[in-house]
């Protein structure tokens, strides 16, 4: 997407009124939380699948942080 067709689509989201303006808002939230409990499942299964647990990350953090 070039450079103009973002300012274009800033411009018309400036345009909205308030309660379009938060239905959009709504939107790209509930988009963005889709997508992130994707990506967040697909890293859970890969750690799964490399043996790595709540506790292996608690462990490692304790040794980074105390050095034990």
């Amino acid at each position: 997407m070039s450079r103009t067709a973002v300012i274009e689509i800033l411009q018309k989201i400036e345009r909205l009124d308030n309660k379009d303006r938060l239905t959009l808002e709504r939107e790209m939230a509930r988009r963005l939380e889709k997508e992130w409990a994707k990506e967040t499942a697909k890293a859970r299964k890969i750690a799964r699948s490399r043996g790595i647990t709540q506790g292996v990350i608690d462990e490692m953090i304790e040794r980074r942080r105390y050095g034990k």
